[in-house]
């Protein structure tokens, strides 16, 4: 999830289990470990496909949190001696942010390492956008009443309950709509004999009304768009060529391998100008992507491995109200 929604989140939590004993120092520290899973960002990882594919790595770990969150209570309570008395609820509430912030992450796209060191597969259940105002908003609200009724604590305190629940009712509805989404394609698509060996839905930009599909069948993928307002209409699938063939020669290459490994399968190639570039499927949607890479270079009409390089996303914005019309209609204009 992006910043704001981690911080906020974990502010919410630090109100809600301590801020009635603590005050303020509550919010803030809950504030602090609802972003600290993060900042592995700024951990230099040897590259750009590393970078890409070990962030939200051992920072993410729900074993190693576990472990740490008595020690951050510690360190906590030694800062602020006079909650020395609440100390369980100082490890109460490490744990609760820090295992939840990661817990958001994994329902993202991207793609979360929360069993690291035992399992380092990427674990994805992808029922929110990175941003979701419908899911932030209530519990920023909350966590800003309880910030601003200085003279009176309890009712802030309620308030940053309520958008607590709010948002988690928010989250079960994503779930379920996830769900509906999954059995609807997944029927239309069989009616329609469109084949395929892997499947991945995620949400739209910051909406869960509408879903992106993106699935592989072998030299292929196709993308489609499902929308809960949609009936019986034929799902509209794009396929596109995967270009496997400029893989042949560098199917060892370190970055390729570890591409193949985190995207588990949704990837595709492309030649531009003399360079072969790898591309993550799942997030962005075509043609613009999040995550592309230089791999290698044309040597005739043979890829050469080179150091990787990222390349620039370009993101057309007047795609959000594509996405709005959407929503409401299964033909919209392009």
């Amino acid at each position: 999830m992006d910043s704001l929604t981690q911080l906020t989140f974990g502010a919410a939590c630090g109100e809600a289990v301590l801020g009635q004993k603590v005050g303020r120092k509550a919010l803030v520290w809950g504030a602090v470990l609802g972003t600290l899973p993060d900042l592995d960002v700024f951990i230099p990882l040897g590259g750009p496909v590393n970078d890409f594919v070990y962030h939200r790595g051992f920072s993410h770990s729900l074993i190693l949190l576990a472990l740490l969150s008595p020690m951050i209570a510690w360190l906590i309570s030694k800062i602020h001696p006079d909650t020395k008395r609440y100390y369980r609820r100082w490890v109460l509430l490490s744990f609760l942010v820090l295992e939840a912030s990661v817990l958001l992450d994994l329902l993202t796209i991207y793609g979360t390492q929360i069993f690291w060191p035992f399992d380092s597969t990427p674990m994805a259940i992808p029922v929110l956008f990175i941003i979701d105002p419908l899911f932030t908003l209530p519990i920023l609200s909350g966590v800003l009443a309880a910030l601003v009724l200085k003279r009176h604590r309890s009712l802030g305190h309620r308030l940053n309950t309520i958008g607590l629940f709010l948002s988690l009712v928010y989250l079960a509805w994503a779930f379920g709509a996830r769900e509906f989404v999954e059995r609807r394609v997944t029927e239309k698509l069989a009616r329609q004999e469109v084949s395929y060996s892997q499947l991945v839905f995620s949400p739209a930009p910051f909406t869960t009304l509408l879903w992106r599909v993106v699935g592989i069948a072998k030299d292929r993928y196709f993308e489609t768009y499902f929308s809960l307002f949609d009936r019986n209409t034929p799902l509209s699938v794009d396929f596109y060529p995967r270009n496997l063939a400029l893989m042949a020669g560098i199917e060892e290459h370190p970055p390729v391998v570890k591409l193949k490994w985190f995207t588990r399968g949704y990837y595709a190639f492309s030649a531009v100008e003399e360079d072969v570039v790898m591309t993550d499927l799942r997030m962005g949607s075509e043609p613009d992507y999040v995550f592309r890479f230089k791999v290698a270079r044309l040597n005739g009409s043979h890829p050469a491995p080179t150091e990787d390089e990222r390349l620039k996303a370009t993101q057309d914005w007047r795609r959000l109200a594509w996405v709005w019309t959407r929503i409401w209609s299964s033909r919209p204009q392009s």
